[in-house]
């Protein structure tokens, strides 16, 4: 059986260097309230978005501009009866030369369909990698929780 993994691939015009520098500027793309380091092998940070959902992640692989792995120790979400959903899972971002271009292949390894939060979670991550790194590492400017934002506004809007 294939690994069901949630995975999103991009490419950019930009150096492997400076896509890796902008995968690790978490605060740039992600969430702008993350506490801890984000860019060395070993650092522990917290994530937390409202009341919805708060995760603390470990870096347990750094290889400078080629992969960064996020291992998921603690997490809680308010939308979902296992809250705990993602411990355990690990997070990778792998940066490669394709041709002129630089790869960024992003996995959120253990997040599968048969989570209750994949749907979720696959269009926030979505949002974030194609829309939020990918604006970060191209232009220099993120928008970082804008995915969840958007969600939550489009749900009220019901």
């Amino acid at each position: 059986m294939s690994d069901q993994s949630y995975t999103a691939t991009m490419l950019v015009d930009q150096a492997p260097e400076e896509a890796f520098a902008a995968i690790n500027n978490v605060r740039g793309w992600w969430s702008e309230e993350i506490e801890g380091p984000t860019d060395e092998a070993g650092g522990e940070f917290t994530y937390h978005f409202e009341d919805v959902h708060r995760c603390k992640m470990r870096i347990v692989e750094f290889v400078p501009n080629e992969k960064v792995v996020w291992l998921c120790l603690e997490n809680y979400f308010d939308f979902t009866k296992d809250r705990a959903e993602w411990i355990g899972t690990k997070i990778s971002f792998e940066v490669s030369r394709e041709g002129d271009k630089t790869q960024v292949r992003f996995t959120h390894l253990g997040l599968v369909p048969e989570y209750e939060c994949f749907n979720v979670c696959s269009n926030a991550w979505g949002g974030y990698i194609t829309g939020s790194l990918k604006s970060l590492i191209t232009t220099g400017t993120g928008s970082p929780n804008n995915a969840i934002r958007n969600a939550e506004a489009l749900k009220q809007r019901g």
